[in-house]
């Protein structure tokens, strides 16, 4: 465990919105210089709220916020000038070229001269833009855009990156490139980076320790193959055709779970989802109930624990429905609060 201070410290976080949408109730995370760590959670779960007030953006009810060593609520412009920020949107001007785009973004903050213009020629060549730096940002491929708006959030050097949803909408071409990026960010540069996804895979890859967010609130914190490894034996997964009555839940996940080796059934509308000890073993116990019980089956697979396991243990509902259930921002109840590319300001 580092002995340096955390890069970001946020404590009880809270934040409503107007109609009573508690968008934060009682957030929490410590993250270390020098790391990635990944707030997980679908639409609506908390994600961008919390780096809208940890980046100066929003104000909370309550709670506190230290990053990079200043006091977010205190000191906000010293916050501004030791992070850079790639929010949802692009915050590139569309009709201004690549470098334009840098060079404006330099001068906010600061600099000048041949300090800026080295700086500018660094980052369009380690981000692949030198060809198109002269070309105006509104004809960039969206990951070239994307690719911009990290460039954008570097340009001052700054201590803290938060990336919020960086890869949404990208093809996976271009998801992968941005992957590859922000691990050299933090490999070779030793960058701390904050990093919002609803891309359980992108968390698992990316990120040194993971906070899995529901409800505005932090629900499980740690590695991902800890949080995966607490979830002994394997995850057997039942996808149900429609049932020629109806299943009763309640005796179905009991009738599962009095059987050696089976626990933590969950039926989630037509999915259940069990742990065993030993998945392929398990099959035909958990299949002679299901006929049992008249609940026809589609599917069924047996597979290591996941972090999308993990999210149902501890949400008690599966990530993607929670995801589909919401739109970004919608089920925060979050207004649409304009973020730079490059940094809070």
């Amino acid at each position: 465990m580092s002995t340096r201070a955390p890069a970001i410290a946020a404590h009880d976080l809270v934040k409503t919105y107007p109609g009573d949408v508690r968008a934060l109730d009682g957030m929490g995370i410590t993250v270390e210089p020098g790391t990635v760590f990944g707030l997980l959670g679908p639409n609506g779960a908390g994600k961008s709220t919390t780096v809208k007030i940890l980046t100066t953006l929003a104000r909370p009810d309550s709670g506190t916020a230290v990053v990079a060593g200043h006091d977010a609520l205190r000191h906000p412009d010293r916050v501004r000038r030791a992070i850079g920020v790639v929010a949802q949107k692009s915050g590139a001007d569309p009709v201004a070229t690549g470098a334009e785009n840098l060079l404006l973004q330099g001068r906010l903050y600061g600099l000048r001269g041949a300090g800026l213009t080295g700086r500018v020629e660094e980052l369009l060549a380690r981000f692949d833009l030198v060809d198109a730096a002269k070309r105006q940002v509104k004809t960039y491929s969206g990951g070239m855009q994307r690719r911009l708006d990290v460039a954008l959030g570097l340009v001052h050097r700054p201590e803290v990156l938060f990336l919020d949803e960086p890869t949404t909408g990208l093809d996976p071409e271009a998801r992968t490139a941005m992957w590859e990026e922000i691990t050299r960010l933090a490999g070779d540069d030793g960058l701390t980076i904050l990093l919002t996804t609803h891309y359980l895979e992108e968390a698992d890859r990316l990120a040194e320790r993971v906070a899995i967010v529901d409800r505005g609130r932090v629900v499980a914190e740690g590695t991902p193959d800890g949080l995966k490894g607490e979830l002994r034996g394997d995850a057997v997964h039942v996808e149900l055709r429609e049932p020629a009555g109806p299943v009763d839940a309640h005796l179905l996940e009991t009738a599962l779970t009095e059987f050696a080796g089976v626990r933590e059934a969950v039926l989630d509308g037509r999915r259940l989802s069990a742990r065993a000890d030993d998945g392929g073993a398990a099959v035909p116990q958990v299949l002679a109930v299901l006929e049992r019980e008249g609940a026809a089956v589609a599917s069924v697979t047996v597979a290591r624990p996941s972090l999308d396991d993990v999210y149902l243990r501890y949400a008690g509902r599966r990530f993607a429905d929670a995801d589909a259930g919401t739109s970004s921002g919608a089920a925060a109840g979050a207004p649409n609060v304009p973020a730079t590319a490059g940094g809070a300001r």
